[in-house]
């Protein structure tokens, strides 16, 4: 069932909801409630800017955050327009492209919406437009793998007056902004703290590279990731990414109230956020810690460093973003266990833990066997359809994302807190356990670009080879500039 077309069959049987789901949010009244926070909202950054311009390292952090941000957003909607304006607007995918929804706000507000509304975005837009109706079964069943808290927070935008598509590149924006500058202020710190020991012997053998220098090369390599453009666009990455990075930070500070709200609304965002959880007692357990000293000094191995207290009550709130979502779709009609079985829906299936990594290499061998045929007449795999030298080129693309994050992970490992690295090793299970028969390891650079120990690591790296620095960089720009633009002409990129 495509995105558009469930509300049309629902039309087709002449039910009345139809004529309640297709108002506009956008001509909704603002409620009451909504208008009232919005002077507390205000007053509440207010505080928190007066507070980042006392503080000279967070004042450092916002600045480079938002250099980065604006910078490399920039360029991913510059490199659109010139694509746009060269070579069009690519292929027509109607299947994916709801009028009204992704389209049809004349030619310049399409080419501003082409950075952000494509492929599945369009169905974070109809679940904000229509919601996910559970009532109608299998015509919506599809909608369900997209976890509802982005959805609500475009509906939210829209009761106060925003076009969806603008909500959502504002949403995304926002929490890629707060995003940066939490990874800032991560970096700084595991950089600065005691117990960074491998860290420091990356700061000396660079010569003496300050936290703060090694802060910002993390924000650059965050915001010019080659999968970067997800972050401003109709994505839940972005949200998710700035969920995870406070939840960390949070963690570290020790304020594991805090933790167990972000965690309960990650498990909202994706289904991927119940994950936090084992790096959040991780760093419970065993730290490091800014709260207070270890109860243990002397433990080794897996010997506890921090005696459980009456806050690691908290962590309980982690599921309760995936609970109230199952028990929204139970009483809404529908399947209350559809988020475990939404990965069918889309052609994803489990072979077993991390089993999608052996598929995908093979699946790069077989797709390296037919470049060099220079046959199209025979395909070596499985291929879906497509062409089999387009599906090969994939499959070596997403081999190479593979190969990187298997060798950033080991640096994680090596450099950074261990919390850091288990995270980085169970976020990467689902992707790397529910493979896709023709394309094993599909969409697996979309769900690195949130895994922000990849930058932080990256910019400890850098700071150790000076000389790589800039031709990292650069061709980081030249892939987000040139996957920009293919995501924007319907391309598949990931």
């Amino acid at each position: 069932m495509n995105p558009d077309t469930a509300e049309l069959v629902i039309a087709e049987r002449g039910e009345p909801a139809l004529a309640r789901a297709v108002v506009p949010l956008a001509d909704a009244a603002r409620p009451p409630a909504i208008a009232a926070g919005l002077p507390r909202s205000a007053a509440a950054l207010r505080a928190a800017l007066s507070r980042a311009r006392a503080d000279p390292a967070r004042r450092l952090a916002v600045r480079d955050s938002w250099r980065a941000l604006w910078s490399s957003r920039v360029l991913v909607w510059a490199a659109v327009g010139v694509t746009l304006a060269t070579y069009g607007f690519g292929p027509t995918r109607h299947a994916f492209n709801p009028r009204g929804l992704t389209r049809g706000f004349g030619w310049l507000g399409d080419a501003l919406a082409a950075p952000a509304a494509r492929w599945d975005a369009s169905w974070y837009l109809v679940i904000a437009h229509y919601g996910y109706r559970p009532d109608l079964g299998a015509f919506t069943s599809s909608r369900d793998a997209f976890f509802p808290l982005y959805p609500l927070g475009l509906r939210a935008l829209a009761a106060v007056g925003l076009p969806l598509v603008l909500g959502g590149v504002l949403l995304s924006t926002v929490s890629l902004g707060l995003s940066l500058y939490g990874i800032h202020r991560l970096t700084t710190l595991e950089l600065g703290g005691s117990r960074a020991v491998a860290w420091r012997r990356f700061a000396a053998r660079a010569g003496g590279s300050s936290p703060r220098e090694v802060a910002r090369l993390a924000v650059l390599a965050a915001a010019f990731a080659p999968m970067a453009f997800f972050l401003s666009a109709v994505y839940s990455e972005s949200l998710y990414l700035a969920l995870s990075v406070g939840l960390f930070y949070a963690a570290r500070r020790g304020r594991f109230a805090v933790v167990g709200v972000l965690a309960a609304l990650a498990g909202a965002t994706r289904s991927a956020g119940l994950v936090l959880i084992v790096p959040a007692l991780i760093l419970y357990l065993y730290g490091p810690r800014a709260d207070r000293p270890p109860d243990f000094a002397r433990a080794r191995g897996l010997a506890l460093r921090y005696r459980p207290r009456r806050d690691i009550l908290w962590f309980g709130l982690a599921p309760a973003g995936l609970v109230a979502y199952m028990l929204y779709l139970g009483a809404a009609g529908g399947d209350a266990l559809a988020p475990f079985h939404a990965q069918a829906v889309w052609g994803r299936h489990f072979a077993g833990p991390y089993v999608a990594a052996w598929d995908g290499m093979r699946a790069a061998f077989a797709g390296a066997h037919q470049l060099v045929s220079m046959q199209q007449s025979h395909a070596y795999f499985a291929v879906g359809g497509e062409s089999p030298f387009i599906a090969s080129e994939h499959n070596l693309v997403l081999a190479a994302f593979l190969v990187a994050a298997i060798v950033a992970t080991i640096g994680v490992l090596r450099t950074l807190p261990f919390a850091y690295g288990a995270y980085l090793i169970t976020a990467l299970a689902l992707p790397l356990s529910y493979p896709v028969t023709t394309q094993p390891l599909m969409s697996l650079p979309r769900f690195l670009v949130v895994l922000f120990p990849l930058p932080m690591w990256l910019a400890a790296w850098l700071s150790a080879h000076p000389r790589a620095r800039a031709p990292a960089l650069i061709c980081s720009v030249a892939l987000l500039a040139f996957c920009s633009a293919q995501f924007a002409t319907w391309h598949w990129v990931a």
